[in-house]
C-alpha cells in the first residue's frame, strides 16, 4: 500500500496573506508549511503568522543572505491553524509547501 501525498506549493513575490497558487485569490487555510525557498538577496527576510495579516501569532521568522533559503521541515511541518500571512522584504519570490 503506497502512502499518497497531499503536498502542493505556491510561489509568492510580495507580503500578504498567502494563496493556494501564484496569483490566485483563493487564501491558504488551515495548513502545515513543509517547505520553504527563498531567492538570494543580500538582506533578505521572511515572516510566516498564523493570521489573514501581520498581526497573528509569528509561527517562522528567518535572516538570510546571497545564498538564499531552502528549508525541508521534519515531522508534520509548521502548523497554521487559520490561514498563513507572509511579510517578505529584499527577496523577489518565496516558494511554500504545504499540506491542507
Amino acid at each position: 500500500n503506497m502512502a499518497s501525498s497531499d503536498q502542493r506549493f505556491t510561489r509568492i513575490t510580495a507580503t500578504g496573506q498567502v494563496q493556494t497558487i501564484g496569483g490566485g485569490s483563493t487564501a491558504i487555510g488551515p495548513a502545515r508549511i513543509t517547505y520553504i525557498q527563498a531567492k538570494g538577496h543580500a538582506s533578505g527576510q521572511l515572516e510566516l503568522r498564523d493570521s489573514a495579516d501581520n498581526s497573528g501569532a509569528l509561527l517562522f521568522i528567518a535572516h538570510f543572505g546571497t545564498e538564499g533559503l531552502d528549508i525541508y521541515v521534519p515531522g508534520n511541518g509548521i502548523r497554521f491553524s487559520t490561514t498563513v500571512h507572509a511579510t517578505i522584504s529584499g527577496t523577489g519570490s518565496v516558494t511554500l509547501g504545504y499540506t491542507g
